[in-house]
């Protein structure tokens, strides 16, 4: 059997305690839990699961490698917050 180590996972408690009555109904603790969604990403080479938060959209991801490679070449605008609330308005 493999050598067993600890980990500590930061979670409110409220979640904590919906997630452990959940996986108890499948018969099975959080630490087992856990442990299934490690070996399913491992088994997969990524998330078990879709993750739909805009912000990891791959247009979202794809503009975001733009602007960032776009400031690192000195393509800067620079706007004073006059004009920034002017564009707003």
């Amino acid at each position: 059997m493999p050598e067993t180590v600890n980990i500590n996972i930061s979670i409110d408690k409220d979640t904590k305690e919906r997630a452990e009555r959940i996986f108890s109904d499948f018969g099975m603790s959080l630490s087992a839990a856990f442990n299934l969604f490690v070996q399913k990403s491992l088994q997969q080479g990524t998330l078990p699961f879709d993750v739909t938060d805009a912000f990891y959209s791959k247009e979202n991801q794809d503009r975001l490698r733009k602007s960032i490679n776009s400031y690192e070449n000195g393509n800067v605008v620079v706007k004073t917050t006059a004009e920034l609330e002017a564009m707003e308005n």
